[in-house]
């Protein structure tokens, strides 16, 4: 029992500094009761440690896992190719819904409308479409009700937006599917929105990896009747995809102020891009890879930080800081938040998990990608929380092993004002959904 204790006083005392810091007051607190009372050292050190320890641990969000695969949720649908995830409040109730897309057979697209009992499954595009990973969410039509993007795969030249037909919503009737692009080169995989011309309107930036160019398209005046969307070309090349490993093609894509300047900036793979007036942009280099990409105030500083994982490939899982001039690569500067190369990294984002403020990272590897392999490309994937403390350090912890991520997303899926999880693996024990939800931790 002693060399128990022994063994826990001695890992905490190993353990890393952030865990050091969310436990010293405690420690130190009983270090000083238990001297004071006479006990050996070695003990009220131990015993302090273990306490410290499980308080700090308690503080962590707890989480209930659903899936469909125990009949919690309903089964998205017969696709074994499950591709991109929204999530939106699409009925304006006030609780977020969630989209997923597919490939293989049809439906190409379902909703998970939110209930009071959990989610009632809808179908949204009844048809069979190749529909790659990525999309986006905006009010297109100007209507006051979200609507939906999703791009065609290696297999298709079009890219496509589904008009909300809020609040004649029907389980049995598909929304209707309007065409942004069709034509020229296929693939598209990732989008986002933003007012990236500094117009006051917003545009729609995507890849089209078969071009290996990313286009900015502006909404038509009339997009119901439009045929297609006026295309800008401002970016040709790989993005950062260069990785050792059979997926090379660029990906990534999100919207956020870099240079604090005020104007919304795209990023994309390892770039992000300063808008010089008109319609050009300079590509501006951040890290060596590019991926999924992500940006938010992780510490003090003028410039936001950026996290990116290797997405479709193998790569470090690294945030970056500028220490300079964003505007200069060279400023900068890569810090790793694993100690081995991240696997399919297809699920990253940035958000305060567990709400106290801070902004944290969860990261997330695939299972399998595959698709004709029986077993798991990588049977030991792994979904990662770093909590931060808003100075840019972090504290490692697993939310799951063994469980295929792909375009997982961070939100609130049940309207408690907590974030919640949402994973959709791509072929790993597809068809498949889970959902973590998050409930109260233990006051810290």
């Amino acid at each position: 029992m002693n060399r128990g204790v022994n063994e826990t006083g001695r890992s905490f005392l190993n353990a890393p500094w952030d865990l050091h810091f969310s436990g010293h007051i405690f420690f130190f607190s009983i270090l000083r009761s238990g001297i004071q009372a006479g006990f050996q050292m070695r003990y009220v050190v131990s015993i302090a440690a273990m306490l410290a320890a499980l308080g700090s641990l308690a503080a962590d969000p707890q989480w209930t896992h659903l899936s469909s695969s125990t009949g919690d949720l309903p089964v998205p649908g017969p696709s074994t190719e499950q591709t991109g995830a929204l999530v939106a409040d699409l009925d304006k109730d006030g609780t977020n819904d969630f989209v997923l897309s597919f490939r293989k057979v049809a439906p190409a697209l379902v909703w998970y409308r939110r209930t009071a009992a959990g989610w009632d499954r809808y179908v949204i595009e009844t048809n069979f479409l190749t529909v790659e990973a990525g999309g986006a969410v905006y009010d297109i039509d100007g209507d006051g009700d979200p609507d939906i993007v999703f791009g065609g795969d290696w297999q298709s030249n079009e890219l496509w937006w589904w008009e909300n037909p809020f609040p004649a919503f029907d389980a049995s009737i598909a929304w209707k599917r309007h065409l942004i692009k069709s034509g020229g080169a296929t693939q598209h995989h990732d989008q986002v929105f933003g007012d990236f011309l500094g117009n006051g309107k917003p545009q729609l930036a995507f890849w089209n990896q078969g071009a290996k160019r990313i286009f900015l398209a502006e909404i038509p005046s009339n997009p119901r009747q439009a045929q297609s969307w006026p295309l800008t070309e401002i970016f040709c090349g790989e993005a950062g995809a260069g990785q050792n490993t059979p997926f090379r093609y660029p990906e990534g894509m999100a919207a956020y102020d870099v240079d604090g300047d005020g104007k919304v900036d795209l990023l994309a793979g390892n770039l992000w891009f300063k808008h010089r007036g008109g319609k050009k942009f300079d590509p501006i280099q951040i890290g060596a890879i590019g991926g999924r990409i992500a940006a938010g105030r992780i510490k003090p500083g003028k410039c936001p930080q950026i996290v990116i994982a290797p997405g479709d490939g193998i790569g470090p899982l690294r945030w970056y800081e500028c220490i300079g001039n964003p505007e200069n690569s060279k400023d900068w500067v890569g810090h790793d938040l694993l100690d081995r190369d991240m696997i399919h990294g297809h699920s990253l984002q940035v958000a305060d998990i567990d709400g106290d403020g801070k902004l944290d990272i969860f990261a997330a590897e695939m299972a399998k990608w595959s698709e004709k392999a029986k077993a798991p490309d990588h049977p030991n994937a792994t979904a990662w929380i770093f909590y931060g403390d808003g100075q840019g350090h972090f504290r490692k912890t697993v939310l799951a092993s063994g469980i295929g991520f792909h375009e997982a997303r961070v939100a609130d899926l049940n309207g408690d004002g907590r974030m919640d999880i949402l994973d959709k693996p791509y072929c790993w024990e597809a068809p498949r959904i889970d959902v973590w939800l998050q409930f109260p931790p233990l006051p810290r």
